[in-house]
């Protein structure tokens, strides 16, 4: 189906009111669209091609740029979002470190046997376990793997607001996002170590689950940090 000027502007006006616009500041907006696509039309161009095909980002980046829009900082959904994301790839790590330190893949054996004499002797053969390269690759995967999923869950919490400074912060999230995910990875080994040489023998049931609170608050933390930064105190609509 072909965008008509009409259609276009009509679904602008839709999207100003849904924003909060003042009606008359949106009606001289919607004449000024109109003007706009009459004149693209004269040189040949079509509404579509105009918009970019997509009539609701433009009527929110106009209100944006003429500072229409309040903008809330929204750091608690951007820290959910963010924790969501990295939840999954966190348990997928706890996972693979579990089958390493656990020797579940290690073909390594050792064997007792008692001589005639009394003698105890023992048999120990040892291989290579399999378990830590692969936990190794499946940390990489999971660093992976969580980068998308943390940057899709943000981008999505921001989207439906129709978020004004939503492009800005995920451009900054881009970059953060690995040193983020990086300093999660360190918290879980530092977790890692301390329940080794500090707890001991109950070092699983504290393990996963403190390094899992670590790795993903700290995911969490780091997107609110990248919001903050990222975007401006609230403003009143003007």
């Amino acid at each position: 189906m072909t965008l008509t000027v009409d259609d276009a502007i009509h679904q602008a006006v839709e999207t100003w009111r849904r924003l909060g616009v003042d009606e008359v500041v949106a009606e001289e907006m919607a004449e000024e669209l109109a003007a706009d696509l009459t004149a693209a039309a004269a040189d040949g161009r079509s509404v579509a091609d105009y918009i970019g095909g997509d009539i609701e980002t433009l009527a929110t980046s106009w209100a944006v740029e003429r500072g229409l829009l309040p903008v809330h900082r929204r750091l608690k959904e951007t820290a959910f979002a963010a924790a969501t994301g990295a939840a999954i790839p966190a348990l997928a790590a706890l996972l693979f470190w579990w089958m390493s330190t656990s020797h579940l893949f290690d073909p390594s054996s050792e064997s007792l046997t008692t001589t005639l004499d009394g003698h105890v002797l023992r048999d120990v053969r040892k291989f290579p376990n399999p378990g830590v390269p692969l936990m190794w690759v499946g940390w990489v995967a999971c660093l992976c793997i969580a980068f998308f999923f943390v940057r899709r869950a943000v981008d999505e919490s921001l989207q439906r607001p129709l978020d004004p400074a939503r492009h800005a912060t995920m451009r900054a999230l881009n970059k953060a996002l690995p040193l983020i995910l990086l300093a999660a990875a360190l918290v879980a080994v530092a977790i890692g170590v301390f329940g080794a040489y500090v707890v001991g023998y109950f070092q699983l049931l504290f393990t996963v689950p403190v390094a899992l609170v670590g790795m993903i608050g700290t995911v969490a933390a780091g997107a609110a940090w990248v919001r903050h930064r990222t975007c401006p105190p609230v403003t009143a609509i003007s």
